[in-house]
């Protein structure tokens, strides 16, 4: 069996059967991501304690590598700092967007690497990422959508 075949059978096993897949009632953090092209939709939850994270957990419907990457980002996310896990997401996101050399420290997240190939994918797997990064910057509860599209500047107001 070679890498990639390992690496998918990760993703479809996370996508077939997503751990932290649930809603959290005694989240202190939340957001909602939506990626247009796919039609992925997600919600995250998190509960810190101090700035630790020490529960992680999503609900949604998406594509399999959507699921699969929120799946796996919740795994990896329990007992990290909101730095670590801010960090994780700088990482990650430069894995799957850039051609730097593949780190393996990246744990089982590794499997998403491939992605880069298929530019339309990325936002599938980053997707829980951008999600993430808006419950930990927002403090609490957020009402507001994440999403995977770039918003043109002359949209955006500053009243």
């Amino acid at each position: 069996m070679i890498l990639d075949d390992l690496y998918g059978e990760v993703i479809i096993d996370h996508s077939k059967r997503p751990r932290n897949c649930r809603p959290m009632a005694d989240a202190n953090h939340r957001a909602d991501g939506h990626n247009q092209l796919c039609g992925d939709k997600l919600r995250l939850y998190l509960k810190l304690e101090g700035d630790r994270v020490t529960d992680a957990s999503f609900e949604g419907s998406g594509c399999a590598i959507s699921t699969a990457a929120a799946s796996l980002m919740t795994e990896s996310l329990k007992g990290k700092t909101k730095e670590e896990s801010l960090t994780l997401l700088d990482v990650f996101h430069e894995q799957l967007t850039t051609d730097t050399p593949v780190r393996r420290d990246l744990g089982k997240l590794v499997v998403f690497c491939g992605v880069r190939d298929y530019p339309a994918r990325v936002k599938c797997a980053t997707l829980a990422w951008h999600t993430l990064k808006s419950a930990l910057v927002t403090q609490r509860v957020t009402t507001d959508i994440v999403t995977t599209e770039l918003v043109p500047t002359e949209m955006v107001t500053t009243e």
